[in-house]
């Protein structure tokens, strides 16, 4: 995809607003150099690329710019914690841990990550949350923003497997819908292969764009 205008500068601040407290700022430099220092240097370089991937199919696809890179950039900030602390870390989240997930528990870095953004990076943006939350096997009701932020985290430049060059050429001819369903198509043939259980939110996700049409 072509290299747009994002109508923001990284050092700019963005600000939240709960309503419930006075604003609270950090900026994108902020947030950058805190997920440098916790994560690893490819996990981060690939937080990066998801993030400009994102805003790019933001402006292409008409959605908020600002707020799909930064649910780029954090989408994967609960990859901090091991894969095999993630079902505590979320029980003492009180977060719902399904039996998928006490199977696959890496998917629930993707609640976590949301579920720390108030607190950790001072994001109280709900939309922003969801798509974190949403970015690794959709689910129902997906706005585009969380259908942008799965996307990305599956074209961004530095991912390198079978099928991500016809997803990336897809962007520029299809609608976002369509490039999603062919997504979720690869995602549930990838499971499928492994043998492994799919996720009822990608089957309810894929079901809900195909009775769409």
């Amino acid at each position: 995809m072509h290299e747009v205008e994002r109508g923001f500068r990284p050092e700019q601040r963005i600000a939240y607003d709960d309503r419930k407290k006075d604003m609270v700022e950090m900026n994108i430099n902020e947030i950058k150099e805190k997920l440098a220092g916790q994560l690893k240097k490819s996990r981060f370089l690939h937080s990066v690329g998801v993030a400009d991937c994102a805003a790019d199919l933001a402006a292409h696809y008409g959605a908020d710019v600002e707020k799909a890179y930064l649910a780029g950039l954090l989408h994967d900030c609960a990859r901090t914690f091991a894969t095999v602390e993630l079902v505590s870390v979320a029980s003492g989240m009180q977060l719902p841990v399904t039996e998928i997930e006490m199977r696959t528990p890496i998917l629930l870095h993707a609640a976590i990550g949301a579920a720390m953004l108030p607190e950790q990076y001072q994001i109280e943006d709900e939309q922003i949350r969801q798509a974190i939350c949403f970015h690794t096997v959709g689910g129902p009701a997906m706005t585009d923003l969380d259908k942008i932020v799965y996307l990305a985290d599956m074209i961004e430049p530095g991912r390198r497997y079978p099928g991500v060059d016809e997803l990336r050429r897809l962007t520029a001819i299809k609608t976002l819908d369509q490039v999603l369903l062919a997504a979720f198509n690869q995602s549930i043939a990838f499971v499928l292969n492994k043998n492994n259980v799919i996720h009822p939110d990608t089957v309810a996700a894929r079901n809900e764009i195909l009775l769409k049409e």
